[in-house]
This record gives structure tokens, C-alpha cells and sequence, in this order.
């Protein structure tokens, strides 16, 4: 084994060797004095400019920068790089020499790309003795208003062939991250290329995918109402319109209004607010409420801290920007500090759950969710405060890291949602047995208070009134109401009464107690309700019932007889009809009971029903049965059916 590795470390060792010997050394890299123009520009600016950086009270003039250059106060830009000064709060100023290497009078661009609030540029054609400012534009108004209309700051100057000028161009910018990506091209070919600007930098799907997964997550809050939902959509809101104004892509799609809104809250809140977005994402979904109330209280606290520095910094800004003192540092200090402070809050609550057996699983799902977007704006924020000038991908790492992060927590949410979902199944199933069980206590209630009171009218007022009716066909009250002919015809009509009386209340008693020793199952007990009715002759009750309903469970059949006893004695009662006919029919899935009259009729109303109907409809719903009126002035045929 040793053998071969040193076999295989003498061979690297050789190639590397030869390699490196026949490689050609690459030279020294020699600023330029002069930018040769040409149809399109490709080569980098920073190997031609030099740059000066000086407090914002100093004149503002081309004069005085250029003073500064006889003085040798300009410096050389970084070779093939961006110019990132970091957190600077001054005034830039490039020089640059230019000459139209073409034939032609040609139009040129110098445009700057990042959002900056002013830029000013001056020339001095050769020939001349004082410079003339010849452009301005602002990135405070949108592209539809500058006096070129792009996403970035572009000044024009127009250069006859073969002339040459030296151009001063002042930035003053005051939010800090002095970051400045700038170019210097034909107007063709700047058209050109922002043509296919959204395609090459991929944009156009990125965007769409952040759109997209906010919709997604609409949906998901319109099934569940889950909170979460709703912080995910602010929180990629806000991480879009960051991206989208880091480009100035912002420019070109917003009109004046809402783009100077935004740009007066400003670009680095945005990401600040969705920071915060996110600490309430990851609260919620690692449950820290429940868990760990100290890290959910801190959570908030900087979440609330974010809102308020962002309506404050917004309020402050423009009296720190005419101030030009100490007011800046502190607001884009403060900034910085406070988005710091909320991802390592973030590290903080992923290492405290992962310790833990409880939360372990989710904070390890989380945990690739937030090293995503941590690493992208890691290398972003690096680039903003000037320690770094990597751009390892387009459009920035940023971008890349929030697709990334998008995608698995939209994976993390939908199994969140099958959760749920099951989780509201499972509590409306025993939400729906607690329902069962208290009907079926409720029902059995009442049925045993039905089989009381139906006891104490058989057993007490029945015997009563057969003893009251029995004394008054005795021989004394015969005799008493025999004295005169209207004592005997009231005699006559109070034995009718009481023989009536008697009757009824032992038909009640026997529809709300339905089966007495002796009697069987629901056929019988719908019989013998029928035979007790027909004593009187009139309506003649007939009925029907299939063979098998006897088998049915005890309070299916108990609810069965409650509903035909109740619409048989209401046809009885108020139909005015001669035949009443019952029947009750077992299906494959379902229990028909059906009552018919040749009556008068009635106009159906569920709500204002009489007592017993309304009884009717409630054990039906209870069921989840249904319940079918059909009454016209030849008769009434009410039909309820129950699932089995």
C-alpha cells in the first residue's frame, strides 16, 4: 500500500512538473491611460479608470475633482473586478479618459447599475479647457422618467469619430455598500444586451418560481388557515422586491408611485423585514412557542425591533442624508448590526432544537432549509460590506439561495399540510364519536323519560279515570242526574267525555311507550299503535311492514316507530281524512317510512311546523336521513328515509 502511494505521488508530482514547465507564465497585468471605444466594449473598465473618494460637503464640481487628479489623489480600480468600497459614506468620483476609435460620430452610454442617488457626468472634449456636465439621472425616479430609459443609470455622450474626452463621473450615494458594477458601450449595443438581460441572468424563471410558491402557499392557507402560510408569502414578497430592486428590474416594471415607495422604505429593509418573516416561519414551524417560550420571546423581540427600525430608518434617512453628519453611519450601521443579530438568533434556535429528542427531526428538516438562503446571502452580504468580491453564479448567490431554500420548504410545508390534514381528520372523527356518543346518551335520556311518563299515564291517570267514569255510572249519580232532563243530557255528555278522555290517554301512552310485555319488534309495535286507533272507526289506519326490519339495531327501530307514530297522529289529528295508510320498507341502504292520507292537505313549512313535525325533521337530520313533503287538497304523503 505504502508503494503505491508513493508510486502515484512520484507520478503528480511529475505531471504537476511538466506542466508547469511548459505553461506560459502570465504577464503582469498594466493599467491603461486610455479606453478605446469600439462597437462593443467587453473589457472592463476598472483596468482604465481611477477613482477618489471624498467627504460629501466638498465642492461638487468637475474643477475641483480634476484639481484633485493633478494632485494625485485618484487611485487604480481593481483589475478585471467590480469597484466595492464597502460601508463608505462619501462621494466617488472616476476619471476616465475614452476615444471613438470609429469612423463615424457614434452615441455612448456610461451606465452604473446599481441604485444610486445621483450621478452626475462631465467632459471635456479634446480641444477644451473646462469640463461641462453633459447628464444626470437619479435611480429616485423610474426608468420611463431618466434621461435614458433602462433599469440602470445610463449617461449618455456623443463622441465624432476619431475624437477623444475625458469624463468625470460623481456618484453620491448614501445608504451605504458603496458597490458599483459600471460600463461604458454603444447604445446599440447596451440594447442588445438588456434585450436578453432577464434570460441570460435568468430571471424570468426565477422570479416566476418565487411567484409561483407564493401562490402555492395561498392555496395551502385557503385549506388550513395556518398561519405559516401567510409569513411565507410576506417573506418572499419581500426577498423578491429585494433581488428585483438589486437589478433595477424594479425600474422598469413599477410606475413612479409605488417605486418611490419602495425605494423610501428601502432596499436592505426589505431584506430586514424578511428576515423577520422568516424568524416567524421558523417559530412556528418548529413549535417554539410550546417548547421554548424564552427563544420565542427573543424571536419576537427582534421581529418587532426589525418593523419599528424600518418605519424608522424610513422617517430618518432624508434628514441624515442633508445633515451629511453622523446620522448615516448609525441608521446603515444599525441595519447591518440588526440583520446580524437575527441569523445568528436563527443558528441559535436551530442548535438548541437539534439537541434536544423532541424537535430534533424538524430542526434537522429546517436546518437545510435555512443553510440555503444563510449560505447565498452570506456571500451576498459579504459583497455588500465590501470583505468580499466573489460572484461565483448570475444573477447573485442570493438569488440562488433563495430557489434553493424555496424549494425544500415548500416540500417541508406540503408535508406539513398532509399533516394537518390528517391531524383535522382524526380530531372530526372524534369530534364526530364525542357527537355519537352524546346523542346516543341524549336519545336513551329520553327514552327512558318517555317510558316514565308513559308508565305514570297508564299506570296512575288511566286507572284514575276508569275509576272516576266507573262512580259516575253509579246508582247515585244516576239517580242525582235522572232528576231533569238537562241534568241527564249533561250527564250523557260528561260520561262521553271522560270515556274519550280515557281512551286518548291510553293511545298516548302507547305512542310514546312502544311495545309492552308481550309485544315484538317495530312491525308489531306500528301494528298495534294502528289496531288502537281504529277503535274509533274513523280515519280506518291500515299499515304495512317488510319482513327484516325487526333485525334492525334497537335505535334505529326506537327513532323508526318516534317518526311513524308522530306523522300518524298528526294525519289522525288534523287531516280530516277516512284512510291513513303506513308503510315501512327496508331497502339495501336505507329504511322508507311513509304516511299517507286522503285529507285535506297542508302547505309544507320546515320552519314554521307544528311540534310534532319539527320532532320529525330533528331525528331525520339527526340520522342524516331526509325528509320528503308531498301535499296536495286530495291528500298528504310525507315520506322519511333513514340510512341503515
Amino acid at each position: 500500500m505504502l508503494t503505491r502511494l508513493l508510486g502515484f505521488w512520484l507520478f503528480t508530482s511529475w505531471l504537476l512538473g511538466s506542466n508547469a514547465t511548459a505553461a506560459v507564465p502570465l504577464p503582469l497585468h498594466v493599467l491603461a491611460d486610455t479606453l478605446y471605444l469600439k462597437e462593443s466594449n467587453g473589457k472592463h473598465l476598472s483596468e482604465t479608470y481611477r477613482y477618489y473618494t471624498e467627504p460629501f460637503r466638498a465642492p461638487a464640481n468637475a474643477q475641483h475633482a480634476d484639481s484633485l487628479w493633478q494632485a494625485g489623489k485618484f487611485q487604480a480600480g481593481p483589475w478585471h473586478r467590480t469597484l466595492n468600497l464597502g460601508i463608505v459614506h462619501r462621494r466617488l468620483w472616476l476619471r476616465l479618459v475614452v476615444k471613438n476609435t470609429l469612423a463615424e460620430s457614434r452615441r455612448f452610454l456610461w451606465s452604473v447599475y446599481n441604485y444610486t442617488d445621483s450621478a452626475t457626468l462631465y467632459c471635456r472634449r479634446q480641444g477644451e479647457t473646462e469640463f461641462h456636465r453633459i447628464a444626470a439621472a437619479s435611480s429616485r425616479v423610474p426608468a420611463a422618467e431618466r434621461v435614458f430609459p433602462a433599469r440602470g443609470l445610463c449617461l449618455p455622450f456623443e463622441l465624432a469619430g476619431g475624437e477623444g474626452a475625458e469624463l468625470y463621473l460623481r456618484i453620491d450615494h448614501h445608504a451605504g455598500a458603496l458597490y458599483l458594477p459600471t460600463d461604458v458601450t454603444t447604445t446599440e449595443d447596451f440594447l442588445a444586451w438588456e434585450v436578453n438581460y432577464v434570460f441570460h441572468k435568468h430571471w424570468i424563471w426565477l422570479v416566476g418560481f418565487y411567484l409561483s410558491s407564493a401562490l402555492f402557499n395561498l392555496v395551502l392557507f385557503a385549506f388550513l388557515r395556518d398561519r405559516i402560510h401567510i409569513w411565507y408569502i410576506l417573506y418572499v414578497v419581500c426577498t423578491t422586491i429585494f433581488l428585483l430592486m438589486e437589478d433595477g428590474l424594479d425600474a422598469l416594471l413599477l410606475p413612479t408611485g409605488p417605486y418611490q415607495l419602495l425605494w423610501d422604505i428601502g432596499q436592505f429593509n426589505f431584506m430586514l423585514l424578511a428576515v423577520a418573516c422568516g424568524v416567524r416561519i421558523m417559530q412556528l414551524f418548529l413549535r417554539l412557542r410550546a417548547g421554548w417560550p424564552r427563544l420565542y420571546q427573543t424571536g419576537n423581540v427582534l421581529a418587532v425591533l426589525a418593523l419599528v427600525f424600518v418605519g424608522a430608518y424610513s422617517v430618518l434617512y432624508p434628514a441624515a442624508v442633508r445633515s451629511h453628519g453622523t446620522g448615516l453611519l448609525l441608521l446603515n450601521g444599525g441595519r447591518e448590526l440588526l440583520l446580524a443579530a437575527i441569523f445568528l438568533y436563527g443558528w441559535a434556535v436551530l442548535l438548541a432544537t437539534l439537541l434536544t429528542k423532541r424537535r430534533r427531526r424538524l430542526a434537522a428538516y429546517y436546518a437545510l432549509t435555512y443553510f440555503f438562503f444563510f449560505t447565498g446571502f452570506s456571500l451576498f452580504w459579504f459583497n455588500h460590506i465590501g470583505l468580499t468580491n466573489l460572484h461565483l453564479m448570475q444573477p447573485n448567490a442570493l438569488a440562488w439561495g433563495l430557489f434553493f431554500e424555496l424549494l425544500v420548504l415548500s416540500a417541508l410545508l406540503t408535508g406539513r399540510f398532509r399533516y394537518t390534514l390528517h391531524q383535522n381528520a382524526q380530531l372530526r372523527i372524534k369530534q364526530l364519536r364525542q357527537r355519537n356518543t352524546q346523542g346516543a346518551k341524549l336519545i336513551a335520556a329520553q327514552e327512558e323519560e318517555r317510558e316514565r311518563l308513559a308508565r305514570e299515564l297508564h299506570d296512575a291517570l288511566g286507572p284514575n279515570l276508569a275509576a272516576l267514569h266507573l262512580a259516575w255510572q253509579g246508582r247515585a249519580v244516576q239517580q242525582a242526574i235522572a232528576s231533569s232532563p238537562e241534568a241527564a243530557a249533561a250527564g250523557r255528555h260528561t260520561e262521553l267525555l271522560l270515556r274519550h278522555l280515557r281512551d286518548e290517554v291510553r293511545t298516548f301512552s302507547h305512542a310514546v311507550l312502544p311495545a309492552e310485555p308481550g309485544l315484538g319488534g317495530l312491525a308489531e309495535s306500528v301494528g298495534a299503535l294502528a289496531e288502537l286507533l281504529n277503535i274509533y272507526g274513523n280515519p280506518t289506519v291500515r299499515t304495512f311492514c317488510d319482513e327484516g326490519i325487526d333485525q334492525l339495531s334497537q335505535p334505529l327501530q326506537t327513532a323508526a316507530y318516534r317518526i311513524a307514530a308522530e306523522l300518524l297522529n298528526n294525519a289522525v289529528r288534523h287531516a280530516n281524512a277516512t284512510e291513513v295508510q303506513v308503510q315501512v320498507l327496508r331497502h339495501s341502504n336505507t329504511l322508507e317510512i311513509m304516511v299517507e292520507d286522503n285529507g285535506a292537505g297542508f302547505k309544507p313549512k320546515v320552519n314554521g311546523a307544528g311540534i310534532g313535525l319539527r320532532g320529525v325533521y330533528a331525528r331525520a337530520e339527526y340520522l342524516r336521513g331526509q325528509v320528503h313533503i308531498d301535499s296536495t287538497d286530495r291528500g298528504t304523503s310525507i315520506v322519511v328515509r333513514l340510512p341503515c
